[in-house]
């Protein structure tokens, strides 16, 4: 089988789930040739107008007729938002999957403010290509959530989507004690300061906010606590917050390190805490787990399907609650050496050649109806 794979322009996660996927493939399936597609790689973040119109061009235009062009069994189209090109596809009538993340955008549209230069005009064109997952063959979404809600939005049938979760990196795991004492030391954190990580994006569906409440509420339990912060930065109303209830001392912002140093960070925290109003699938779960660092996340959207039952799950909103989780694990060595064996364990159904094998069979059985 011959088989496309239809990159995006440079995009951290997409990249990540491309790259474990190809591999995947090339385990699972050794005599299949895949090859990868990829546009142009222009930045997506530019404000100049000339580059944001060769972006267009290359994106929906230029790349979907290279795609278009490709003599394949079958292409599979990684992100939602490139989902434009299987209307080119159809053209030709070639198999086309589409893999679907998420569809947080028609929950929070606000979501691209502050990522773009021209969200309205971004978001009609995601409303566009996410809309054209409907001329695709069969989708994948990567939870259960994720396929109700492209059922319910886009009145995609159950029977053409499957759900195929994401893997986390062999990258991802436990390190020497001396490394993630290192990290603790370079933050001139005593050993018996508890901290607490959050990794990822500062959209309001991410409730950082209610983090800095939790802070707040274990500094008046005098509980030594710190909160680290990886990937974006704290936002002004936060930084305000910080400010005036006086725990600058208690919360830190450590920046977007790569990966083997967002590995060391993860090993050196005591607890990721990911409180998420909403999303997708949830991949720092796994990434901490797999780091043998115990999770405190939510109770809704896909994070339960994720964490399974090696996390401790609570209401996002419910700050008092999230401070008691923390305190409880702090309190009972057990209880947090059990989540953190859970954790590993978890992690071991999440690889990329279990990934890759259950979309191996979609194509497979997509070509047989075919």
């Amino acid at each position: 089988m011959r088989v496309a794979i239809a990159r995006t322009m440079p995009n951290f996660s997409m990249d990540v789930y491309a790259d474990g996927l190809v591999a995947g493939l090339k385990t699972v399936r050794p005599d299949w040739d895949i090859i990868e597609l990829k546009p142009l790689p222009l930045d997506r973040r530019s404000s100049s107008l000339k580059l944001r119109i060769q972006k267009y061009y290359e994106r929906f235009w230029h790349f979907p007729r290279l795609v278009q062009r490709q003599k394949v069994d079958l292409v599979h189209i990684i992100d939602h938002s490139e989902a434009h090109i299987a209307h080119w596809l159809r053209r030709v009538a070639r198999p086309t999957v589409v893999t679907c993340h998420d569809l947080i955008n028609f929950y929070y549209r606000d979501n691209l403010q502050g990522s773009v230069t021209l969200p309205l005009i971004s978001h009609g064109t995601w409303l566009y290509s996410v809309r054209s997952m409907r001329q695709a063959d069969r989708i994948v979404t990567v939870s259960t959530m994720t396929a109700k809600d492209t059922t319910q939005i886009l009145g995609i049938a159950p029977d053409r989507i499957a759900v195929v979760p994401n893997a986390v990196e062999a990258i991802f795991q436990p390190l020497p004690e001396i490394e993630a004492q290192t990290v603790r030391q370079s933050q001139e954190m005593s050993p018996d300061t508890l901290c607490l990580l959050n990794v990822g994006a500062n959209h309001p569906r991410k409730n950082v906010s209610i983090l800095l409440e939790v802070i707040r509420i274990l500094r008046q339990k005098d509980l030594p606590i710190q909160l680290w912060k990886v990937g974006a930065d704290f936002t002004a109303e936060q930084k305000q917050f910080i400010q005036t209830h006086q725990l600058v001392t208690s919360v830190r912002y450590l920046g977007t390190p790569d990966k083997s140093g967002l590995v060391r960070i993860y090993n050196a925290a005591d607890l990721l805490v990911a409180p998420s109003l909403h999303e997708g699938f949830g991949m720092t779960i796994l990434e901490a787990m797999a780091c043998g660092t115990p999770v405190i996340t939510s109770n809704v959207s896909a994070m339960p399907e994720v964490a399974g039952e090696a996390a401790v799950l609570v209401d996002p909103r419910d700050a008092e609650a999230i401070a008691q989780a923390v305190v409880q694990l702090h309190k009972d060595p057990v209880y947090y050496q059990a989540l953190v064996k859970k954790g590993l364990e978890r992690v071991q159904a999440f690889t990329w050649e279990k990934t890759a094998e259950q979309i191996a069979d979609v194509y497979e059985t997509l070509l047989k109806k075919i």
